[in-house]
């Protein structure tokens, strides 16, 4: 007789890659009374300087979650809850006091490399702003009709951009920055422009970004948006975490509360 062979499959793996890690995340910032906020130079000794009466604002106060590839992380809560400022801390340019912010790439902030230059064309950015993407000029010209029409900008492409509607100008920055697929890319509020086809469109090009091994965070007060788009989501009030888990159960938590 005989013998049987077991055959030994190796065993899947259901690990998820990390990508995003905030350990402990406080920021703090000095303001004066009239609510501006200071600079590093504001901050220092003097007696005309302490006599500005500079108050310290606590953003952000211990916040802690890890974000995986293939994510799509909304980012809800009410005005001044601290998420910009938490996003700003995930991409560098708001330093923490403690805590820390691990990421596995550079994050990318929802625009370009470049700032849009308001006295020219919108043709003319579209070419800029791809090469500060890294497209060479060909690429961008192969790509120049898809970005265009994406934005529904056909018919005001050669206009100055100083002409353009901060709406029309949020459309093509998003047009221009999701072109390229990135590892953790942040969109702070581009889905409240434009019509519904847009954000139909938007909310389409965020899934294939995270498709794409992507983990996007979507910064948002549109609920809609948030449910239509997100995996996840982390409700923030007064800089600290209430509640970090399924899209639908958080959403629902932070519409009854």
């Amino acid at each position: 007789m005989a013998e049987s062979t077991e055959i030994h499959k190796p065993e899947e793996t259901t690990e998820r890659k990390p990508v995003v890690v905030v350990q402990d995340l406080h920021v703090e910032y000095k303001v004066f009374a009239t609510g501006k906020r200071a600079s590093a130079a504001d901050t220092k000794g003097g007696l005309f300087k302490r006599a500005k009466r500079m108050q310290t604002v606590h953003a952000l106060k211990g916040i802690t979650f890890t974000a995986y590839e293939n994510d799509s992380v909304g980012i809800i809560g009410s005005n001044g809850s601290g998420k910009s400022t938490l996003m700003r801390a995930i991409t560098g340019l708001t330093p923490a006091t403690r805590g820390a912010v691990y990421a596995s790439t550079r994050p990318s902030m929802l625009g370009v490399g470049a700032a849009l230059i308001r006295d020219l064309s919108g043709q003319r950015n579209v070419i800029l702003g791809g090469l500060a993407l890294g497209f060479s000029k060909a690429e961008i010209e192969e790509r120049y009709d898809e970005i265009v029409d994406f934005a529904g900008m056909r018919k005001f492409i050669d206009l100055p951009m100083r002409t353009y509607s901060s709406g029309m100008t949020a459309r093509l920055k998003f047009a221009i920055a999701t072109i390229r697929n990135h590892e953790i890319l942040i969109v702070d509020e581009a889905l409240a422009v434009g019509d519904r086809q847009f954000r139909r469109r938007s909310e389409e090009r965020i899934r294939e970004i995270r498709d794409n091994a992507g983990t996007v965070f979507l910064v948002s007060h549109s609920m809609q948006s948030i449910r239509d788009t997100c995996s996840r989501v982390i409700w923030i009030e007064k800089g600290e975490l209430i509640m970090d888990g399924p899209t639908d159960e958080v959403v629902t938590a932070y519409e009854n509360a």
